[in-house]
C-alpha cells in the first residue's frame, strides 16, 4: 500500500481519539505509533487532515446529515469519521475528487464496513458536485463554533467581533518564533518578518529542525501572544524568577534568556522533561522543579513569579483546532477555582515589591479580567501596575481600561492574526 492512504488511516485513528476519547491532538498523536512510523511528508499530511476536520467539524457535519435520509447507527462511527475525511479533502484541501473519494472507500473496506462502500462512494460522489456550492452558502464561522462559546466571546466582545474570533479559526496559524537576537540576520535567513513585537513570523509547513538556527537555537517556536508576558517584567538580568506552569518552556526560554535565575515549576513530570529537553538544546540553564505549585514554595521569597496559569485555552483554538470539541462551560468554571488558588500561591511567593505576571491563553472573562477582580476583592496585598502599549509594541485597543493585556485572535488581521490571550502585572505591597 502507497503511504497517502496510511496517512489517512492514521488520521481516521486520530480523529476518533479526539472526538469520541477526548483525547487531546498532541497527546493522541504522541500515544499513536503509526504515526510516528510515517514519513514526514505523511506524518504532516495526516496532521492537516485531522485538523482541517476539527476546523470545519461543523459544516461537515452539516452537509453529511443532509445527504442521508437516516443518521449512521453508533455502530458505524468510523463511517462517519471516514466520511468527514473525505469532505475535509474534498471540498477544504483541494483533494482531486477520484482520489478523495477512492481512498474513502478503500478505507471503508479495510475497516471491515463493506456493506457502507456504496454510501461512502455516494455522499462523496455527491458533493464532489455539489458540495463546493453548499459550502458557499453556509456560515462557516458560527456552524464551526460550539454554542457556548459563541455565547460567551457575544456578551465578552460582542458579535462583530465573536464572529471575527470564529472567522480567524478557520485557518491554519503561521508559524512564530521567539529570537534570542539578531533579529536582522534571522529574519533573512528564515524568510520571515518581525512583528511590531519583536516575534518572527514566517509562513507554518515544513520541517523545523532543518531550519537554520535549530541546531545551535537560535530560536524557539511560540505564538507572538505567549511571547508578551514575560517581556512585563522588564530588566530580569540577576533577578530569581519562579515559572509557575511552566511547560512546554517557551516562556521558561524567554526568562533564562534575558538573564533570570529561573525555577521552572509544572506538575506533570512528563510535560517537565520536555521543557529540559528544550532548555537544553537553546543551552539556557535553568532549575526544574516537578510539584504542585499550590503546595510549593520556593526557598526564598522571589524578585518575581510568572504565572501562566491551566486554562481553556480557548484563544489558542488557531494552534489547537480540538479545543472546541474537547472544553466545555463546566471546564471554565473549574479552572477558576484553580487560577485563584495560584494567583494566592504565586503572591505568596514574592519578596515584599516583587512583580508577578498572570497571563491565561483563553478568551473567556471568567479566566482573565474577572480573576483579578476577584483578587482585588478578596484583598490581596498587591497594587495593579498598568501596561502601557509601547513597552512591547501592541496596538492600545488591546489594553483594557484598567490596564491589562487582552488580544483577541483577530488582531493583527494584516499579519495573519495572534492568538487570545489576557495578561496583568500585579506588584506586591510592602
Amino acid at each position: 500500500m502507497s503511504q497517502a492512504p496510511i496517512a489517512r488511516e492514521v488520521a481516521l485513528d486520530l480523529i476518533a481519539a479526539v472526538l469520541r476519547r477526548k483525547r487531546p491532538l498532541d497527546d493522541a498523536i504522541d500515544d499513536n505509533p503509526a504515526m510516528h512510523q510515517l514519513p514526514g511528508r505523511d506524518r504532516a499530511f495526516a496532521r492537516l487532515l485531522v485538523a482541517t476536520v476539527l476546523r470545519r467539524l461543523g459544516q461537515i457535519d452539516v452537509l453529511i446529515a443532509e445527504c442521508l435520509s437516516t443518521p449512521l447507527a453508533p455502530r458505524a462511527a468510523a463511517v462517519h469519521d471516514i466520511l468527514r475525511l473525505g469532505i475535509a479533502q474534498l471540498l477544504f484541501l483541494r483533494t482531486p475528487p477520484h482520489a478523495a473519494v477512492a481512498t474513502s472507500v478503500d478505507i471503508a473496506h479495510s475497516r471491515g464496513f463493506m456493506s457502507h462502500k456504496g454510501l461512502v462512494n455516494a455522499v462523496l460522489r455527491r458533493l464532489s458536485i455539489e458540495g463546493s456550492a453548499c459550502i458557499e452558502a453556509q456560515d462557516a464561522p458560527r456552524l464551526n463554533t460550539p454554542d457556548w462559546l459563541w455565547r460567551s466571546w457575544i456578551r465578552a466582545y460582542g458579535e462583530a467581533t465573536a464572529r471575527a474570533i470564529a472567522t480567524s479559526h478557520l485557518k491554519e496559524a503561521p508559524l512564530d518564533l521567539t529570537l534570542r537576537n539578531d533579529a536582522d540576520t534571522w529574519c533573512a535567513k528564515l524568510q520571515g518578518i518581525l512583528l511590531p513585537t519583536g516575534t518572527l513570523r514566517r509562513a507554518a509547513g515544513g520541517s523545523l529542525v532543518s531550519l537554520p538556527g535549530y541546531a545551535e537555537g537560535a530560536w524557539w517556536v511560540q505564538d507572538a501572544a505567549a511571547a508578551l508576558p514575560v517581556q512585563l517584567f522588564g530588566n530580569l538580568a540577576g533577578s530569581k524568577v519562579v515559572d509557575l506552569c511552566a511547560a512546554p518552556g517557551g516562556k521558561t526560554a524567554q526568562l533564562a534568556a534575558a538573564g533570570a535565575r529561573v525555577t521552572a515549576v509544572d506538575r506533570s513530570t512528563r510535560r517537565l522533561e520536555r521543557l529540559v529537553a528544550n532548555l537544553e538544546r537553546l543551552a539556557l540553564p535553568i532549575e526544574a522543579v516537578a510539584a504542585d505549585g499550590l503546595t510549593w514554595r520556593p526557598p526564598q521569597p522571589v524578585d518575581a513569579v510568572l504565572l501562566d496559569a491551566p486554562c481553556s485555552t480557548t484563544g489558542a483554538i488557531r494552534r489547537h483546532p480540538d479545543v472546541p470539541h474537547l472544553k466545555l462551560p463546566d471546564d471554565v468554571a473549574r479552572l477558576t477555582v484553580v487560577q485563584d488558588n495560584l494567583l494566592r500561591a504565586a503572591i505568596e511567593m514574592l519578596r515584599p515589591g516583587g512583580m508577578l505576571v498572570y497571563c491565561t491563553c483563553s478568551l473567556e472573562p471568567e479566566e482573565g479580567v474577572e480573576r483579578i477582580a476577584a483578587l482585588f476583592a478578596a484583598g490581596a496585598p498587591v497594587a495593579r501596575r498598568a501596561i502601557e502599549p509601547g513597552e512591547i509594541g501592541v496596538e492600545p485597543e488591546w489594553i483594557t481600561p484598567t490596564g491589562e493585556l487582552r488580544t483577541l485572535p483577530c488582531h493583527f488581521s494584516e499579519y495573519d492574526g495572534i492568538d487570545g490571550f489576557f495578561c496583568a502585572r500585579l506588584v506586591k505591597n510592602g
